[in-house]
């Protein structure tokens, strides 16, 4: 809500967290053995989070020598700590763990600084596609980086 409501109607947020947040789907994103999340604390307080997929459970890519960052989301109060960068280490580790080629994901087009910490990063766009937020048609940039072991 911090990161996209402002940005959006209020009706378009509400339908979207509504769908992507209910119980049911969170249930079974915590049940995917091909889904892992991990949270960020600073002063043992949750400060962000990070959403990882691999395999089947990849939103666009589907490729066995990748991982998706589906979100990296850092609270408000807590951005410019560090945070969103140690929740991108973590997701590194995890997949030079793994033993996987490159790291992918998707950001809106409009998310300016999420754009430009990924381009910071290394990240390069490699297509795009429609998210629907809500009623909202909008356009993710897909970004990847590859992983060099």
């Amino acid at each position: 809500m911090e990161t996209f409501a402002e940005a959006n109607t209020e009706e378009d947020m509400n339908k979207y967290l509504e769908k992507a947040f209910s119980l049911e789907k969170l249930t079974a994103e915590l049940s995917d053995q091909d889904t892992e999340f991990y949270f960020a604390l600073l002063n043992n307080e949750i400060s962000g989070y990070l959403k990882i997929n691999l395999g089947d459970a990849q939103t666009d890519v589907n490729d066995d020598h990748s991982l998706e960052i589906e979100r990296i989301y850092v609270l408000q109060e807590f951005k410019g700590k560090g945070i969103g960068k140690a929740l991108y280490t973590k997701a590194t580790a995890l997949a030079r763990e793994k033993g996987l080629d490159y790291i992918w994901l998707g950001v809106w087009e409009h998310n300016h600084s999420a754009l430009s910490f990924y381009r910071h990063l290394g990240f390069e766009e490699f297509s795009r596609h429609i998210f629907m937020l809500g009623n909202d048609r909008q356009t993710d940039i897909l970004m990847r980086i590859p992983l060099i072991n």
